[in-house]
């Protein structure tokens, strides 16, 4: 079996691999800093939370200071979290039994030390999917999605574009089918990743299925969809795969 076939289907399985492994060397470098090996695994668990969450929510923030109000806060979440678990939980865990107080270590309280581990752990998360993705024919992936309260599963192949319409997408298949669904045409571009070329502000196509009719056309399965002035120089690139 294909390696990056076998990494896709046990996705899951290789994602906790993944976090185990940050969790332990994250464990070891706190060690280093005087802590006992059950203190150091509290203390790292604490960033997988922070970490996922800066990971997914990322691209969701447009702005650039979105982005930098989104990590400001994680850096004041993980920091509370720590002073929170050294005076509530770590107090107590001596070699000698449950007393004393155990002091926060300086670097902990560094916010390029804990930025870095931040983005360390976030990146290297993002990077693993990423590759699996780019790596994996489309054709075997699928996507899930809810459509009039309904959980609706297609595969990419399945999908020729999407059409975002205000306050809503319209998700269209090969078939003919449509399914509506309140994720934004942003976040479809980054779900269904480079096999889909964003044409206009309101289409994403797939591009197996795509071909360049005209410098302001694209025809997909048979439909005719604009191509909007700020994305002509990226549609070229169907009439180079067209051409090959």
């Amino acid at each position: 079996m294909d390696f990056v076939y076998f990494c896709y289907k046990m996705r899951v399985l290789v994602k906790i691999a993944y976090w185990l492994a940050a969790l332990a060397v994250l464990s070891a470098i706190l060690v280093s800093l005087d802590y006992t090996l059950g203190q150091a695994i509290f203390i790292s668990l604490l960033f997988c939370p922070c970490a996922i969450l800066l990971e997914y929510m990322m691209p969701k923030a447009r702005k650039p200071m979105d982005k930098v109000y989104l990590s400001l806060a994680m850096l004041v979440a993980i920091i509370l979290f720590i002073l929170c678990l050294h005076y509530f939980v770590l107090t107590g865990m001596t070699p000698y039994g449950w007393v004393g107080k155990k002091e926060v270590a300086p670097m902990l309280f560094n916010p390029a030390f804990l930025g870095l581990i931040l983005m360390v752990l976030s990146l290297g998360d993002y990077a693993w999917s990423k590759w699996v993705d780019k790596r994996f024919k489309a054709k075997d992936r699928t996507v899930t999605f809810f459509s009039d309260r309904k959980s609706v599963t297609l595969r990419l192949s399945d999908i020729s574009y999407v059409e975002s319409n205000d306050t809503e997408v319209r998700i269209v298949t090969t078939s003919g089918e449509s399914f509506r669904n309140k994720t934004g045409i942003s976040q479809w571009e980054n779900l269904l990743g480079d096999g889909f070329l964003r044409i206009h502000r309101s289409y994403l196509v797939n591009t197996s299925f795509a071909t360049l009719s005209s410098p302001d056309l694209v025809t997909v399965a048979g439909t005719e969809l604009p191509v909007s002035r700020k994305y002509k120089d990226s549609v070229k690139v169907l009439d180079v795969n067209r051409n090959l």
